[in-house]
């Protein structure tokens, strides 16, 4: 294991368990990144996948918004298809367009040549973990990280689309009309996504959000079917660490419980769903959640009136993380999250 520090009695990692909170503990998905002059500064020149396997930088950019915001977790800078680059997947990410993958999957050989992910093809992560752990433990009092992980529905449907999507009509095609292929790529899948989240925590990650980014696009039955048993192979091995389980989706409205039954400890609620209602779906588990993302673009009074609202809905759940309800908007102001990040951090919780 990486070198451990005791930060059990960080707000982040008690309201993960439920437990009473000094304030409500913020931080904010996409916080590392493209709204930072800082990381624009040193991601010049430099490609998106050549960052994310480069131990100092990936190091400096998770570190960024803690500095510049004290928000109570870090999340660790990667990016979904990463660990399928590690194993030699030949894609790579275009500017604007986002991953592309040269070979897109359609038979069962093309799930077999895909190599299962060991420690040895990402040194750079557990470098790279165990040097944040040990910078995090010395600022506003030691701070969490969170590894990072796409879930097999996001990922395979890269795989198979062989770039983004909006109809995920391949990957449903694939799903629906090849179920033994689809199943084996999304085994193959979960093992990559557990093995790269295993390194993250072996290395001293204090817990994990499983991002499923595209699990919206299906209904509730074909998600119990074909996807929930995958992700929740990957939960169930994240469980056996004992780490705490983030698991979040956008559009998810409809699989929130199913989402929380995979074997999460905590659901995000992504923006389009009242956190009074993501909580009564959820069933006992803690959230994570869940401000438009746009209302950081608002006066800040409109903002903070806002954010008082889901602090104030969050007090009904066994636990509540405030977090935006998808990631940061690339041309947000930082000064305004910083603003945010203090109101959340104030509100009188007595």
């Amino acid at each position: 294991m990486g070198e451990q520090h005791d930060l059990s009695d960080s707000a982040f990692l008690k309201a993960v368990r439920g437990e009473p909170v000094p304030h409500t503990p913020v931080w904010f998905m996409r916080q590392a990144g493209r709204s930072l002059p800082e990381y624009l500064a040193l991601r010049e020149g430099v490609g998106m996948l050549e960052s994310c396997m480069n131990a100092e930088l990936v190091t400096e950019i998770t570190l960024q918004p803690v500095r510049r915001y004290g928000v109570d977790a870090a999340i660790f800078f990667s990016d979904i298809v990463l660990p399928l680059k590690a194993v030699g997947v030949d894609l790579d990410i275009k500017p604007g367009i986002g991953p592309v993958v040269a070979e897109p999957v359609r038979t069962i050989a093309d799930v077999e040549a895909i190599p299962d992910l060991t420690p040895d093809h990402v040194p750079f992560i557990t470098e790279a973990v165990r040097t944040l752990v040990s910078e995090l433990a010395g600022t506003n009092g030691g701070t969490p990280l969170i590894g990072f992980a796409g879930a097999p529905f996001t990922v395979a449907s890269y795989l198979v689309e062989g770039g983004p999507s909006k109809e995920h009509a391949r990957t449903k095609a694939l799903m629906f009309g090849a179920p033994d292929v689809w199943d084996a790529l999304m085994r193959k899948i979960a093992g990559i996504s557990a093995a790269f989240l295993e390194v993250q925590v072996a290395a001293g990650a204090s817990a994990i959000q499983l991002f499923d980014s595209w699990a919206g696009a299906l209904t509730p039955a074909d998600y119990a079917r074909f996807v929930m048993p995958h992700s929740a192979a990957v939960l169930s091995r994240m469980g056996e660490l004992g780490v705490p389980r983030i698991h979040f989706g956008v559009g998810t409205s409809n699989l929130l419980t199913l989402m929380g039954e995979a074997g999460a400890d905590v659901v995000g609620v992504d923006w389009r769903t009242p956190l009074a209602e993501g909580i009564a779906r959820v069933g006992g588990r803690a959230v994570q959640g869940n401000l438009d993302p746009t209302l950081v673009f608002a006066p800040t009074d409109v903002m903070t009136a806002r954010a008082a609202e889901i602090i104030e809905a969050g007090r009904a759940a066994h636990g509540h993380v405030f977090n935006l309800g998808h990631g940061v908007i690339p041309s947000t102001d930082p000064d305004q999250l910083a603003r945010l990040t203090d109101f959340v951090q104030s509100y009188p919780l007595g």
